[in-house]
């Protein structure tokens, strides 16, 4: 049964998504394995309810918004290239990786980055609105804290990381608050070789 995966996909999408996502060949092998055993419709797309079935996700607070980031706006499908695209921002950076001019590959910090600012921005108009980080916060904590806690937090994230006045967080504010993270290590899933 492990060779149905090597036989479906043909060497040369293999090289092509070897090249955009940086996956080597065993692991887009393997991880093809892993989406023909979730594709329930067996037509080469996994669904959102495909995504729900997976345990991670379905307990995960974040869910519901992480399985939205693998689906472009109107679609409800996704193939196996936009799953191993989005896949790939969670793929550790490599040391000989980090010095290539090449196109920015998808697991850089910015694009890490800009893959966690949008699991925020629930409207998609380019900032973290109040609202936005309540409706974030409390998926993540539940009624474990009172909505007047969950608003002081809003209110005191805005606060320091609005740079501009806007009562928003913008992408670039985003990005100063988090400069001194380790994204690269907080975002990584560590893929067999």
């Amino acid at each position: 049964m492990g060779s149905r995966a090597s036989t479906l996909l043909r060497d040369e999408e293999i090289e092509e998504i070897k090249k955009e996502t940086g996956f080597s060949h065993s692991q887009i092998t393997r991880l093809y394995s892993r989406f023909t055993s979730l594709d329930k419709g067996e037509n080469g797309t996994l669904s959102r309810e495909d995504f729900q079935r997976i345990p991670e996700l379905a307990i995960n607070p974040l869910g519901d918004r992480i399985i939205n980031a693998f689906f472009n706006e109107g679609e409800d499908q996704v193939n196996f290239r936009g799953f191993m695209r989005t896949l790939a921002h969670f793929r550790p950076i490599e040391d000989n990786e980090k010095s290539k001019d090449a196109m920015e590959p998808l697991n850089s910090r910015s694009n890490k980055l800009l893959f966690a600012f949008r699991l925020y921005d629930l409207d998609k108009d380019d900032k973290i609105s109040r609202d936005e980080l309540l409706q974030v916060l409390r998926m993540m904590v539940g009624v474990n804290i009172s909505d007047e806690q969950l608003g002081s937090i809003a209110d005191r994230t805005i606060q320091e990381a609005d740079q501009n006045g806007d009562c928003a967080i913008s992408f670039s504010e985003f990005v100063k608050v988090l400069e001194k993270v380790d994204v690269e290590q907080k975002m990584s899933i560590r893929f067999l070789h």
